[in-house]
């Protein structure tokens, strides 16, 4: 009994290796575009984990070994065609390989448009991803990031989500009285995988479409959200990386 104990306390200390530091709250109070409804959040673990119906959006923090941290930061937006997140396969394991790298890796859990708490639906994602980066801004010297060095990325519609926030971005409200609200949420980079980058009918996952501006979407949304069409002197440098046989967003 003794070496079993031992064994399974081992086991836990591993676990612990591998958790994330912080969960922090995007708002302490006061999210923005949200209404009560009779909705919870829901966490289904099969070979995956994937959250549904987020109500509470949040930053996990995972913090790389000071020996080993070169002073980069990489919020991670997981997938799911906007309807459903891939926490682990799209986001927790992403962070623990850049953690390896050296890097710090905050993975975002959004609010999903298909949720009765939104007031306007298509706005959450978009105002939980500038949310994230003013947040982890205001955190650079605790978490001994260089404030110049902080990009975004995003997998699948999860994808979308970084390249809107890497084309509709401001430098931050220096009258707000939040502080948080006073940081940029410009990217300093964009890392796109097999991303949703248009709202374009005729070449877009249509599953996200439908999912962030409904069946029939305004086209003034359309081409707002279409990021390819917003790019600008200031956007952020992007790598993209997508491939030949994906069946599901059109490369």
């Amino acid at each position: 009994m003794k070496n079993l104990i031992v064994v399974f306390l081992g086991i836990l200390s591993m676990n612990a290796l591998f958790a994330q530091d912080y969960i922090l709250p995007l708002w302490e109070k006061n999210i923005p575009n949200y209404q009560p409804a009779n909705e919870k959040e829901i966490v289904e673990k099969t070979d995956i984990t994937i959250i549904s119906h987020v109500q509470n959006p949040d930053i996990a923090v995972f913090l790389p070994s000071k020996k080993n941290a070169n002073h980069q930061a990489v919020i991670i937006c997981p997938g799911g065609g906007y309807v459903m997140l891939s926490y682990d396969w799209e986001g927790t394991d992403i962070a623990k390989w850049l953690n390896a790298n050296g890097i710090t890796a905050i993975v975002l859990k959004y609010r999903l448009p298909n949720s009765k708490s939104n007031i306007e639906p298509y706005k959450s994602p978009w105002i939980d991803a500038q949310r994230a980066m003013r947040l982890v801004r205001s955190h650079a010297a605790e978490w001994d990031i260089d404030p110049g060095k902080i990009g975004i990325m995003g997998f699948s519609a999860g994808g979308h989500l970084a390249s809107t926030l890497g084309t509709h971005f401001d430098y931050g409200n220096p009258n707000s009285t939040d502080p948080i609200e006073r940081q940029s949420c410009r990217p300093d980079f964009m890392i796109l995988a097999y991303p949703v980058i248009s709202m374009d009918s005729t070449i877009t996952h249509l599953g996200s479409l439908h999912a962030l501006l409904g069946n029939k979407p305004n086209p003034g949304l359309v081409t707002f959200f279409s990021n390819e069409l917003q790019v600008k002197e200031d956007t952020p440098p992007t790598f993209i990386v997508h491939s030949f046989d994906d069946g599901a967003v059109p490369i």
